[in-house]
């Protein structure tokens, strides 16, 4: 799958507090790969591509459970948000 790097961060940046651990424990994985997997510096070392392009670039995802339940997440919160 191909999204771009703003795309890829702005889901990282709405997604709730604690998101990050609740993704790595749901995926029985290290807090630090999930960040790595949104973040600018380690993004090759989650098995992620980023080659330049518009919009902070194009990254290449080959895993993409890490980013399936990000979007779940964000999903919730608005679902729990409306029903507020």
């Amino acid at each position: 799958m191909n999204i771009t790097f703003d795309e890829l961060r702005n889901i990282k940046h709405q997604l709730p507090h604690g998101s990050i651990k609740r993704i790595a424990d749901e995926l029985n994985m290290d807090e630090q790969h999930v960040r790595n997997y949104f973040g600018a510096h380690h993004l090759e070392q989650s098995g992620n591509h980023l080659q330049a392009g518009p919009n902070g670039g194009i990254v290449h995802i080959e895993d993409e459970r890490i980013l399936e339940l990000a979007k779940r997440i964000l999903s919730e919160s608005a679902q729990n948000a409306s029903s507020n």
